[in-house]
């Protein structure tokens, strides 16, 4: 079924969405776009339901039409401080709020409104395979994620974040008990099922 285009007509709608809210390290990136109200295209879905080839295609083509969109980072720092859940629905407030023109109904991917109260919001579960703003919001916040997480393995190659991107596989978390973790590693997550590890940084 193709996705819709809109949850209100006439209104300018934002989708909101994010990426890397489960992982053990890395920011989770947030992204709001504003998409024209006729835009199309054949494969646009949720951006785990995609190759990493027609991510990487979608992102041109999504910054190229959108009307608006913006791409937010918070670090570990912030997530530490807000909580996941906050950091990522802060994450979006922010993008949207970046926004020109501003969007008066921001649609959220999952089951939480913003915060705030400036752009009105609605939450909508699996959006991301309903609303082609909200996938193309999953497609910049994806990609936009693995570009960096690709630039941290470069600092830190041991932990394979150029395949797992920061996410608990077998070869992350079997990483971390050899080599323990570091500076971008969640402090307060449970980097390892057989303990709570007590991160120290610098």
């Amino acid at each position: 079924m193709p996705l819709k285009t809109c949850f209100e007509e006439g209104k300018v709608e934002a989708g909101c969405d994010e990426a890397g809210r489960g992982c053990l390290a890395g920011p989770v990136v947030c992204a709001a776009v504003i998409l024209p109200p006729d835009f199309s295209h054949n494969f646009l879905t949720d951006s785990k339901q995609l190759t990493e080839k027609q991510r990487n295609e979608l992102k041109f083509i999504i910054e190229k039409e959108a009307i608006s969109w913006n791409v937010q980072f918070l670090h570990e720092n912030e997530i530490a401080r807000l909580n996941i859940l906050k950091a990522s629905l802060t994450g979006m407030e922010r993008a949207t709020l970046q926004l020109d023109p501003r969007p008066e109904l921001a649609l959220i991917d999952g089951n939480k409104k913003l915060l705030g109260k400036i752009v009105p919001s609605i939450a909508i579960i699996k959006g991301d395979a309903t609303y082609l703003s909200i996938a193309a919001a999953s497609v910049l916040a994806k990609t936009h994620r693995d570009e960096y997480m690709m630039r941290l393995h470069d600092e830190f190659p041991h932990y394979g974040w150029n395949e797992n991107k920061g996410y608990p596989t077998i070869k992350h978390r079997n990483a971390i008990r050899e080599h323990g973790p570091c500076k971008y590693h969640r402090e307060g997550f449970r980097l390892l099922p057989e303990e709570q590890l007590t991160l120290k940084f610098d």
